[in-house]
């Protein structure tokens, strides 16, 4: 319900009487604020964009917590990839760079580029991409293997990154420091 938004999931057990339904308008969206709902937002509102390039749409939902743990779910035709692949890999390339852009088009950083690991400390992000032709790494499905995917999710996340960081300067100086 999360992954595709306005879907209503309705579970019913009739031996004890029991309903439950998942339905989240948000989607995404909604899905990475319960990521972090025991953990410090930093910025109330997520940062979010969906993109259509060659048949592959990405959307993507990321908040930024006070703690130091990375926590990025991808997911590819709703299928949860644990081992991440190629679209988290584009991701996590498109951030670094996004970040490290505007740190030093703003002169925020003394000594040079971030890591990747330090703009994700703190992150919470879910990545989902709706892929034609899915190639995955083994039989359990875990990792997404489509080499065309990575540079996919790259260049629409770095352009809807740049953006969002040019609009929201608040936002961005509270994430790169």
């Amino acid at each position: 319900a999360f992954l595709n938004k306005g879907v209503k999931i309705s579970l019913k057990d009739e031996a004890i009487g029991k309903k439950e339904i998942f339905h989240y308008e948000g989607g995404i969206i909604e899905f990475v604020k319960y990521a972090n709902k025991s953990k410090d937002p930093i910025h109330i509102k997520p940062i979010y964009f969906t993109k259509t390039d060659n048949g592959v749409v990405v959307e993507c939902a990321i908040q930024y917590n006070s703690g130091y743990q990375e926590n990025v779910l991808g997911f590819v035709n709703t299928i949860n990839t644990v081992e991440g692949g190629t679209h988290v890999a584009g991701f996590r390339t498109a951030l670094t760079r996004a970040i490290n852009d505007y740190s030093n088009k703003n002169k925020m950083t003394k000594n040079g580029n971030l890591t990747g690991d330090d703009v994700r400390e703190g992150l919470t992000a879910i990545i989902s991409v709706k892929v034609p032709e899915p190639q995955f790494e083994g039989q359990t499905k875990t990792k997404l293997g489509n080499s065309e995917v990575k540079g996919i999710v790259d260049s629409i996340s770095m352009s809807s990154l740049q953006e969002f960081f040019e609009e929201n300067p608040t936002i961005a100086r509270k994430i790169i420091n």
